[in-house]
């Protein structure tokens, strides 16, 4: 089903299993279970992971605590998604096992990057007038 034109619906389904493997791999992250110097390092919050339709692959956004060596985080994930994407697939009962894809949340980043433009003398100016 589509809510319009281009984008498609999330079911039920695909939010519940993406969470579901949020919470495995944060799990798996904060126990430091992946045998990784980089990931020792860092904390690692997996921010969201958005499901293909079919289930078959995960897009995993990823931020460490304070943005902090970011490029060298995504490049530990990337190592080990192996190991990683066996520990989902042990631990999540579907038919295929998630291809996993780690990528950077820019959220954060996007949503600072509006609070500074928010606060700018003058937006400030503009907004204080109403």
């Amino acid at each position: 089903m589509r809510n319009d034109d281009t984008a498609p619906e999330k079911s039920v389904r695909t939010l519940r299993v993406g969470e579901q493997i949020r919470h495995i791999l944060s799990g798996i992250l904060q126990r430091g279970d992946v045998h990784d110097e980089t990931l020792a390092k860092h904390l690692v919050s997996v921010t969201e992971v958005r499901m293909s339709s079919d289930l078959r692959h995960a897009t995993v956004f990823v931020k460490p605590l304070l943005g902090k060596d970011e490029a060298a985080v995504l490049k530990a994930l990337r190592t080990n998604t192996a190991y990683l994407q066996r520990e989902v697939a042990n631990r999540v009962q579907t038919k295929y096992a998630a291809k996993l894809k780690f990528l950077a949340d820019e959220s954060f980043d996007e949503g600072s990057h509006i609070d500074q433009l928010l606060r700018a003398p003058k937006v400030a100016q503009d907004l204080a007038d109403d």
